[in-house]
């Protein structure tokens, strides 16, 4: 199945700051175009008088008051921390490039 859509599987890792190597990728190519040209098949469906959804099942929002509880000590829950600042701050991994601690 071939589709009109372009999707550069290389790039779109990139972005995601995954180190995909050359078979995986190309795996993932082929994976991504069949589900594609599938979603193209599903287009040519006639759906005509069929109402849509956003969900096959029927949901209903389930609603509780706000209740003041108890909370746990900050410095327990700092505990489960992989790494504090100054006994204050989670330090979590730095994501993006330049978000040194100033």
């Amino acid at each position: 199945m071939s589709t009109n859509i372009n999707i550069d599987v290389g790039y779109v890792a990139q972005l995601a700051r995954l180190e995909l190597d050359e078979p995986t990728r190309n795996r993932l190519q082929h994976d991504l175009e069949s589900i594609l040209g599938y979603i193209e098949q599903l287009n040519e469906l006639d759906v005509t008088g069929i109402e849509p959804t956003a969900h096959a099942a029927l949901l209903s929002n389930i609603w509780r008051d706000d209740v003041d509880g108890t909370s746990y000590e900050r410095d327990v829950m700092l505990k489960n921390a992989p790494a504090v600042i100054d006994g204050e701050l989670v330090n979590v991994p730095k994501i993006l490039p330049g978000e040194e601690m100033s």
